[in-house]
């Protein structure tokens, strides 16, 4: 039985965790179908099955270049984001970090310093940790109370040293939509590249790898109602020629990402980005900002990260002070509704949220905050129904809360 079912008297279920992970969209399954029994041939292979399944991953790849104005050559598929996003710095610091520092040959200023931001997917921070440990120097740039970096001091950051610059489009937790357009130019102003992770953002906000500057883009599949297991990383033709794969081995994807390709998860990728539209993007912003407005009109209740244009379609990150977010969450789940109090990829920890702790939230306000994400399949009946139930889960934990 769907989740999405719902009875003749009341809304059964309520998913709002879909920056977690989306509901794949019916005509997605059905795209993807027949690269399991029917066209399952390996793309590499010469004979008509494979050439079939290699027709399909170049139609793919084409889908994915020309939404976010690049050329088919420039998509490398992985296996999602944080394979994307650990490529895309690693693969440049083991090119041009490490190699600049031991090469003879090599006259210029060692290039081992990496500048990205306080509240980054985690994939992003470990890897920098981790480059870190290989001599790679780190400069982590400080945001505002609603999460945007300050374009001043990434400019003063940069130096001559300076490899490449990661800065999240859409923040997974409070949404916040930094500007690549404004980010792009300091950096090509001052002659770096700019990696941008916009798993959260892609098809849900304009993105012009051109326009914005990229050097690289992280793309994944299953926050937009597409398959798990599946993404891409946008490689401008120029860094293409000097990154280090992370794979080694057949010489897939222009001998940048060894591995047979999961030619149905890319069949399905590509499905997702053609079914997902502005009319779809409208609609949930609607939904956003309607429930946002019925959460804001519980007493005591904020809102964490920016409102309108320059927050995510689908993100909503709410604190009610003085109430500890698991419970909010229980009695949530315990009416059908999900959702999410911080980060699902970091969900099995109990550490606080680096994301709300860089906005200047206290401890207390952290542990009182909780994650709404909608996707197109949410309906106005659902909204509804959250905001029959939300008002008495609080006013029920207040009256149990020690603290008022």
């Amino acid at each position: 039985m769907s989740l999405f079912k719902k009875s003749k008297t009341k809304v059964e279920k309520v998913y709002l965790d879909n920056a977690a992970t989306t509901r794949v969209d019916d005509d997605v399954v059905k795209e993807m179908i027949p690269y399991f029994s029917e066209k399952f041939g390996n793309a590499s292979s010469q004979h008509f099955i494979g050439q079939e399944a290699k027709r399909a991953l170049e139609d793919a790849r084409e889908v994915i270049a020309k939404s976010i104005g690049a050329s088919r050559e420039e998509i490398i598929f992985t296996s999602g984001g944080t394979e994307s996003n650990n490529f895309a710095l690693k693969g440049l610091f083991f090119s041009l970090g490490m190699a600049s520092s031991n090469s003879k040959e090599f006259k210029g200023p060692q290039k081992n310093h990496i500048i990205t931001t306080k509240i980054e997917h985690d994939c992003i921070l470990n890897s920098c940790k981790w480059l870190q440990s290989q001599g790679a120097e780190i400069t982590y740039l400080n945001v505002d109370k609603e999460g945007f970096i300050d374009l001043k001091e990434l400019e003063e950051c940069i130096t001559d040293k300076t490899l490449v610059v990661s800065i999240i489009h859409g923040n997974n937790e409070i949404g916040t939509i930094q500007d690549l357009e404004e980010i792009g130019k300091i950096c090509r102003k001052k002659g770096v590249y700019l990696h941008s992770d916009a798993c959260q953002s892609y098809t849900k906000a304009d993105i012009d790898v051109k326009k914005m500057n990229l050097g690289l883009l992280t793309l994944n599949s299953h926050k937009i109602h597409g398959p798990k297991g599946v993404g891409a990383l946008y490689i401008n033709k120029e860094i293409k020629s000097i990154i280090t794969p992370l794979l080694h081995g057949g010489g897939h994807e222009f001998k940048l990402r060894s591995s047979t390709e999961n030619i149905p998860g890319i069949v399905g990728f590509a499905k997702a980005v053609k079914t997902m539209n502005s009319k779809n993007v409208k609609e949930i912003k609607r939904l956003r900002d309607k429930l946002i407005d019925g959460i804001l009109k519980i007493p005591n209740t904020d809102l964490n990260g920016p409102k309108g244009d320059k927050r995510l379609a689908n993100n909503i990150n709410v604190r009610f002070n003085n109430i500890e977010g698991e419970a909010i969450g229980g009695f949530l789940d315990s009416y059908g509704i999900s959702s999410s109090t911080g980060s699902a990829c970091a969900s099995h920890s109990l550490e606080k949220s680096h994301v709300l702790t860089a906005i200047g939230l206290s401890h207390l306000q952290i542990n009182s905050s909780i994650r709404l994400s909608l996707g197109k399949y949410n309906t106005e009946e659902e909204i509804d129904y959250v905001l029959d139930k939300l008002p008495v889960i609080i006013e029920r934990l207040r009256k149990m809360s020690p603290i008022q």
